[in-house]
């Protein structure tokens, strides 16, 4: 008995038997899955068709913008990663190592400044205190000096300017007394010289004293300028003079300048100007 499968298979024509494998062939290539093409391939297939364009029309509602990076940022602030070295902050507890900052000054330096400062304004005030401690001190004791030098002046003049042929050694004993310095020495020797040759020849006799007003008024006496140890007084001086050349006395009115200086025995005149 033939076979049916061999004599089918052997059966027909050439041509009828081309078309069966090729529909055959045709059925297993729509059952296989598309495979994907490789990436560098289609990119060759790209380059290998330059005219090929492809458009995309944009949806109605248009492009939506893509999300953020939500997940990437929250990892970024949780921390470094651990490829990438964590940076370490300064230390508040320990000391820097980089050194001091020469730029700004140190706390000593502007405390010392600060310091010298106080210092110098406190000397200052004190130096500035005791100044006008000492021309308050120099004022107070130039007006004493004003009317103690005023009192001597008008004590020492009718004494100093005035003499008597009769008892000229008393006379100037008197008025050396209250005299000082080389003013002292002078009027010795003037009187010695001159004063009493004079006066014991002509019999001369010189009477001194300060004006005063007719009215009974303060004697003519004023301070030009006065200092705690030296005083200068001006006075007007009446001088009545006898003598054998004259026949009636003489009234001279003199003014005169007296420098009076404070010694430990008290004011003492220490020069006359007759103006």
């Amino acid at each position: 008995m033939a076979n049916p499968t061999s004599r089918t298979r052997g059966s027909g024509s050439p041509a009828r038997r081309t078309l069966t494998a090729a529909a055959r062939a045709a059925a297993k290539r729509a059952e296989r899955p598309e495979r994907p093409e490789r990436p560098e391939r289609a990119a060759r297939q790209e380059e290998a068709s330059p005219g090929r364009t492809l458009l995309v029309e944009p949806p109605a509602n248009g492009w939506e913008d893509p999300p953020e990076p939500e997940a990437f940022e929250s990892s970024e602030q949780s921390g470094p990663s651990e490829n990438e070295p964590e940076e370490s902050g300064p230390e508040e507890s320990g000391p820097d190592e980089s050194g001091p900052d020469e730029s700004a000054p140190p706390r000593r330096t502007g405390r010392r400044v600060l310091v010298a400062v106080l210092g110098a304004v406190l000397v200052a005030a004190l130096v500035a205190t005791a100044f006008l401690g000492w021309r308050y001190q120099q004022g107070r004791q130039a007006e004493q000096a004003r009317g103690e030098a005023l009192a001597a002046a008008r004590k020492a003049a009718p004494v100093v300017l005035s003499y008597d042929y009769r008892h000229l050694d008393r006379d100037f004993a008197r008025a050396r007394a209250l005299l000082t310095g080389h003013f002292r020495d002078e009027y010795g020797r003037t009187t010695k010289t001159v004063v009493a040759p004079t006066a014991t020849k002509y019999h001369g006799v010189v009477k001194a004293s300060v004006a005063t007003p007719s009215d009974g008024g303060a004697p003519a006496v004023s301070v030009v300028s006065a200092a705690p140890d030296r005083a200068v007084v001006l006075l007007f001086v009446n001088q009545v003079t006898e003598s054998t050349q004259v026949p009636e006395p003489r009234l001279d009115l003199n003014r005169v300048r007296m420098t009076l200086t404070r010694t430990s025995d008290g004011w003492k005149v220490s020069g006359v100007d007759a103006l």
